[in-house]
């Protein structure tokens, strides 16, 4: 793979309860577990992180696969969910629920359009085979 972009991120602190900065300065905020797991919330977590970036990347994906198709979806939208729970083995893992709302696209075209988007969506190739990802036309 040719590298076209690199992003760079520093966690320090106490883990999830600690600070988190990208070195240009775009992100610079403290993190915290959220009440849910047990504690104080108040910041971002990386759940929420997660959700942003895989949101904005199925989104742009969705454009450009529109683009390609000549397909309008002025107005869409994608709302992501990352959920984060117990597996087997003491270990952790993610799902995700991506919600993508399509105002005026008809059913068939949607599903088409969601579809290759999932297919060039390079969070959707990073975590193929190994999260569960729901995708959901609403």
């Amino acid at each position: 793979m040719q590298v076209l972009y690199t992003a760079h991120a520093v966690a320090s602190g106490d883990g999830r309860n600690g600070y988190v900065k990208s070195d240009d300065g775009m992100i610079d905020t403290a993190v915290a577990m959220p009440p849910e797991l047990g504690g104080k919330g108040g910041f971002t977590n990386p759940e929420q992180l997660f959700a942003a970036g895989y949101a904005v990347c199925f989104h742009n994906a969705l454009l450009l696969v529109a683009r390609r198709m000549n397909a309008t979806v002025e107005g869409s939208e994608v709302s992501a969910s990352v959920g984060l729970g117990p597996i087997e083995g003491g270990r952790f893992n993610v799902q995700v629920a991506l919600r993508v709302s399509l105002p005026g696209v008809e059913a068939q075209q949607a599903k088409e359009l969601v579809d290759a988007a999932h297919q060039v969506c390079p969070y959707s190739n990073a975590t193929r085979g190994n999260i569960e990802v729901d995708l959901q036309i609403v």
